[in-house]
């Protein structure tokens, strides 16, 4: 397992992620307590969660994925050994049920102090090891867009108020570091340029969604994350499962996530279909398994911090974590790069 450091920080992460927005909807707490045991035993010490989490959120699930995560760290006493991650919730309009009161989430001073009080609560420490911003709170496109589009600028909360409000957090010990996910170039740098301006804690990694079909992120935020140490934390490097093949010509195993909730659209658009076929073809030339070109291949990327896995069964986290030993070879890098030419991001 290599440890690499978040950011500018002190803080050392493993370059495999454990993601857990299963816990509590696919799996149970004894499930996750099992995945937590095994991939801390192979090295793991990273683990990244959400106030939202699981997902597809709904009232009667929301923290439970955190509780879970708790409920372990307090089994096994081992506070200390382990980097915890976790987030506040975007602007989330129509969602009364997600904050006391009946408010939808917005990162007001006011539901950031809420956020933070209750997660700590549910994961059962006196601080977060990375606390990261889920999505802007600004109206904006965020998940599968191609293309820009401005929505103005009405009811945005300024990213100072923001940054000041996590900042306080960060000066009382309740949070170690300070991340983004799901941000823009833009919102990146303003981040970086407010917290210069005013000598507030700086992000210190972006998690965003990159694979083989999803790269958008080499675009602009790739140099950003190498010059401005704000490494990436890459979330669904398998493309939410359609990577692995297991969706293939039309299947729908069970227990999957498409088979259950049918929410896979990022992965289902124009050109989708073609490049994941290609990709599968890719791992078959190249003598290695989808799984195995999928997870080496962001984890050989320079600007990829830490790549963050999720599973509901054991054998796939075993497989899963398996992956990061194959040896990424200059013909697998000349393909993928062949691979991205043709096939560009259809998965944004």
């Amino acid at each position: 397992m290599k440890m690499y450091q978040l950011g500018r920080t002190s803080i050392k992460v493993s370059n495999i992620c454990l993601g857990s927005m299963t816990w509590g909807e696919q799996n149970t707490q004894a499930q996750g307590h099992a995945q937590l045991d095994y991939a801390v035993e192979r090295g793991v010490n990273f683990i990244d969660s959400a106030e939202l989490y699981p997902i597809p959120p709904k009232p009667e699930t929301r923290g439970a994925t955190e509780e879970i995560i708790g409920s372990w760290i307090k089994a096994r006493k081992n506070r200390d050994k382990i980097v915890l991650a976790t987030k506040i919730a975007g602007r989330f309009d129509g969602a009364d049920w997600f904050r006391d009161g009946g408010v939808s989430p917005r990162q007001t001073k006011a539901q950031i102090d809420f956020a933070v009080e209750r997660s700590l609560k549910a994961l059962q420490t006196d601080y977060i090891g990375l606390y990261q911003i889920h999505w802007p709170d600004r109206l904006t496109e965020v998940f599968g867009f191609h293309t820009y589009k401005d929505l103005g600028e009405a009811d945005m909360l300024p990213l100072e108020d923001i940054l000041e409000s996590l900042s306080r957090h960060v000066e009382a010990g309740r949070i170690r570091a300070l991340g983004l996910s799901n941000e823009s170039a833009w919102g990146t740098m303003k981040f970086l340029e407010i917290s210069q301006k005013n000598n507030w804690p700086r992000m210190a990694s972006i998690q965003n969604v990159y694979s083989l079909v999803s790269r958008r992120f080499d675009y602009s935020l790739a140099e950003i994350a190498l010059r401005e140490d704000i490494g990436l934390l890459a979330y669904s490097p398998l493309a939410q499962g359609y990577l692995t093949g297991k969706y293939q010509d039309g299947a729908l195993p069970e227990g999957a996530r498409k088979t259950l909730f049918k929410r896979l659209d990022r992965y289902e658009g124009e050109g989708a279909e073609l490049a994941i076929t290609a990709c599968l073809d890719l791992a078959k030339e190249l003598g290695v398994t989808p799984i195995e070109l999928a997870l080496k291949f962001t984890d050989s990327r320079p600007f990829v911090t830490s790549t963050i896995i999720g599973a509901t069964t054991m054998s796939q986290l075993k497989d899963n974590i398996d992956a990061f030993d194959t040896v990424w070879t200059d013909e697998m890098e000349k393909a993928v790069h062949k691979f991205h030419v043709k096939y560009r991001s259809p998965c944004p």
